[in-house]
C-alpha cells in the first residue's frame, strides 16, 4: 500500500533527524570540551560538514540497500522496515535519555536484522552473512560490511589516537630541543594556540565524516524500502508529481538523488538541534582533553570514518570517536582515564545490536498478531 510506503519514508527521515542529534556529540564534543568553540558555533560547524559529507558518496547506502537483508523479505512487507526503524529510533532515544553514545548505525542494523528474521519466521538464511563479488573489496553481507568493522573500526581508532597523539608529542619534543625560535613555540601557551585554531580544522573534518558515513544509512533504507515496493508492484500507478519514488528516477545512479539530498538535509538539521547529554559523557567524563588532544581525537577517527564510507562500510561514529578519545587518554596517561564510565559505554555497544534487534523483531510479531502485517 502506498500510504504504507509513505510512512516508512517519513519514519526513516525521523530516524536521520535523531541520528544527527544522537551523533552530535561524536562529531563536537572534544571541539566543545576544549573550549576551542562555544556550543551554538560547534553545532553550526558540525552541521554544515554534515551537509557536505552527505552529499560525497553512496557507497555505505548501497550497502544497507542490497548487503543487509534480503531483498525478498523486504518485498514481502513494508512493515519490515518499519519495525526496523522504529527498534533503532526506539534504543537510540533510550541511550540518548541516559547520556550513553551508543551507535546509531549499529540500532538500525540491529532493528533491520531483528525484523528480518521476524518476518521470515526465523530463517537466518534472510541475514545477508557473506557474499564475495570477486574481489576483497567488493566482499558484502554483515560479516565484511558490518561485523568484521564493528571489531576492528573502534581498535583502529584507539590506535591512531594513542599514535597521532604520542607523534604530535615527540615532534613538539623535538622543537623544544632545537632551541631559539622552534623552543619557544613548543612552550605549552604557543602548543594551545596553535592546535586551538587547528581543533577547528579537525571537528569540521570529524563533522564532514560523520555526513560521510551515517547519512548514508537512511538513504539505504529508503532506496530498500522503494525496491521492496517496486517488486511488489505498489508503485506501478503512482500519479504523476510521485512518479520520482521509482527506484529507477534517479538517472541511472544507485541512489536517487532526492535520497541524497532529503537525507543530507534532514540529518544536518538534526544535528543543528544537539545532543548534549552526550556531549557531556564524551567530552567531559572519560578524560579531561586539551586542544592538542582533541585535535588528535578528531583527526584520527575522522580518518577510520572516510576509509570506512569508501568501502562501503557503515561503521559506528560513535565507537570511532570514542577509541579515539580513549588512545588519547591512554597515550596522556593511562591513569587518566576513567574506566567505570567506559564500562557504561562499552556495555551499551555490546547491547545495541540485540537490543535494537529484539525490539524490532517483537514489534513485527505484534503487527502480525493484530493482523496488520
Amino acid at each position: 500500500m502506498l500510504t504504507l510506503v509513505l510512512v516508512v519514508i517519513f519514519t526513516a527521515l525521523v530516524f536521520e533527524f535523531i541520528n544527527g542529534f544522537h551523533d552530535t556529540a561524536n562529531s563536537i564534543a572534544t571541539v566543545v570540551a576544549t573550549k576551542v568553540l562555544s556550543p551554538g558555533a560547534a553545532v553550526s560547524l558540525a552541521a554544515g560538514m554534515n551537509l557536505i559529507g552527505a552529499l560525497m558518496g553512496t557507497a555505505v547506502a548501497a550497502t544497507i540497500a542490497t548487503g543487509i537483508v534480503n531483498t525478498e523479505v523486504v518485498e514481502a512487507s513494508s512493515q519490515v522496515i518499519l519495525c526496523a526503524l522504529l527498534g533503532g529510533i526506539t534504543w537510540n532515544l533510550i541511550t540518548w535519555w541516559f547520556g550513553l553514545p551508543s551507535s546509531s548505525s549499529h540500532a538500525l542494523i540491529g532493528g533491520l536484522c531483528g525484523a528480518a528474521l521476524a518476518a521470515a519466521h526465523n530463517d537466518w538464511n534472510a541475514l545477508v552473512w557473506s557474499q564475495n563479488m570477486g574481489h576483497w573489496t567488493a566482499n558484502k553481507g554483515l560479516l565484511w560490511k558490518v561485523f568484521l568493522p564493528m571489531v576492528t573500526s573502534p581498535v583502529a581508532g584507539f590506535l591512531l589516537g594513542m599514535a597521532m597523539m604520542l607523534l604530535l608529542w615527540a615532534i613538539i619534543a623535538g622543537m623544544a630541543r632545537a632551541g631559539g625560535v622552534l623552543a619557544r613555540l613548543a612552550r605549552p601557551r604557543w602548543v594551545n594556540a596553535f592546535f586551538g585554531k587547528a581543533q577547528i580544522l579537525s571537528a569540521a573534518y570529524m563533522g564532514f565524516a560523520h555526513g560521510h558515513n551515517d547519512a548514508q544509512k537512511t538513504m539505504g533504507i529508503i532506496a530498500l524500502t522503494l525496491i521492496g515496493a517496486e517488486a511488489a508492484g505498489t508503485l506501478d500507478e503512482l500519479p504523476g508529481w510521485l512518479s520520482f519514488l521509482h527506484p529507477g528516477a534517479g538517472g541511472g545512479t544507485e541512489i536517487a538523488m532526492w535520497i541524497v539530498l532529503t537525507c543530507a538535509v534532514v540529518m544536518a538539521a538534526g544535528t543543528a538541534s544537539g545532543g548534549w547529554r552526550i556531549i557531556k559523557t564524551l567530552g567531559h567524563k572519560m578524560v579531561k582533553l586539551h586542544p592538542i588532544h582533541g585535535f588528535a581525537a578528531e583527526t584520527s577517527s575522522a580518518t577510520v570514518l572516510t576509509l570506512a564510507a569508501h568501502f562501503g562500510m557503515p561503521v559506528s561514529t560513535t565507537h570511532s570517536i570514542s577509541t579515539a578519545i580513549m588512545g588519547v587518554g591512554f597515550a596522556k596517561n593511562p591513569r587518566a582515564l576513567k574506566f567505570s564510565v567506559i564500562e557504561r559505554i562499552l556495555w551499551a555497544w555490546v547491547l545495541t545490536i540485540p537490543a535494537a534487534g529484539g525490539i524490532a523483531y517483537g514489534l513485527l510479531r505484534l503487527l502480525e498478531a493484530i493482523g496488520w502485517a
